[in-house]
């Protein structure tokens, strides 16, 4: 449906998250360039909520901070506006159901059109219960990209038969954050997969090192990294997106190399 597939043509998609708004969305726009310069395939921004049930402490930090700092989701569309005039990859929102029933469905996925999202990752929202956005995202060519987690087990088949976009597969138990290790055998999980669907599948949660980037990629098709990029935020700031920049560099090489 949406250009998602685009990020998946040219070899292995990296696919880094950032909470918008933090420390402020001047901020973001700048990391969200300097992440497309160097190497990102897709760009996965998170509208805040305070309670996001999914983060660890890290990406809750996030979210805390752009909330205090006045971030709304008007803001983050007008952002995502001006982004588009600079860049063309694919750009998806990550957040709750919430946020997108207090705006409203209808009008919030119109939106989402309008400014050339192209998919929803929403972490709370059980596979079951996806028809109350789902009339509205295919009204509007987005992607609903589901998630497929260790514990999907039976359901994984279900799931990956609808798929649309890519498939998030969560590489652990938890929430998001970087770990040192990920042993789930998930290249079992993906050759389940692989039966049902030809969609992509990325996998995310606790990637943060250029060697678990290069693992995840030999046996999927991404890797999505978060918690990694906030910490940088966290670090410096206002002058993060250089760094952001580089750290991208680096994942992006040794997933090709």
């Amino acid at each position: 449906m949406s250009n998602i597939k685009k990020a998946f043509e040219n070899g292995k998609a990296f696919i880094p998250f950032i909470t918008c708004g933090d420390p402020d969305l001047d901020t973001t726009y700048k990391s969200v360039i300097s992440m497309v310069e160097n190497g990102a395939d897709l760009i996965e921004l998170g509208i805040p909520f305070s309670d996001p049930v999914a983060e660890g402490v890290v990406i809750q930090g996030a979210n805390l901070r752009a909330l205090k700092g006045g971030v709304t989701t008007d803001k983050i569309f007008a952002m995502v506006k001006r982004l588009r005039e600079e860049i063309k990859i694919p750009m998806v929102f990550m957040t709750y159901a919430n946020v997108i029933f207090s705006y409203g469905a209808e009008k919030f996925i119109k939106t989402c059109r309008d400014i050339n999202i192209d998919g929803l990752i929403i972490p709370d929202l059980p596979f079951e219960e996806k028809d109350e956005f789902l009339p509205f995202c295919h009204e509007n060519n987005i992607d609903l990209i589901s998630m497929i987690a260790p514990t999907s087990e039976n359901r994984t088949a279900m799931i990956a038969k609808e798929a649309e976009g890519f498939l998030y597969i969560v590489s652990s138990l938890g929430v998001t954050g970087t770990r040192s290790k990920i042993t789930t055998d998930l290249a079992s999980i993906i050759k389940t997969v692989r039966k049902y669907t030809n969609i992509p599948c990325a996998i995310g949660f606790g990637i943060s090192t250029p060697e678990q980037a290069a693992a995840m990629s030999k046996i999927s098709d991404g890797a999505i990294v978060g918690s990694a990029i906030i910490k940088i935020l966290e670090k410096y700031g206002t002058e993060a997106p250089k760094y952001i920049g580089e750290y991208i560099r680096g994942m992006k090489n040794a997933m090709i190399s």
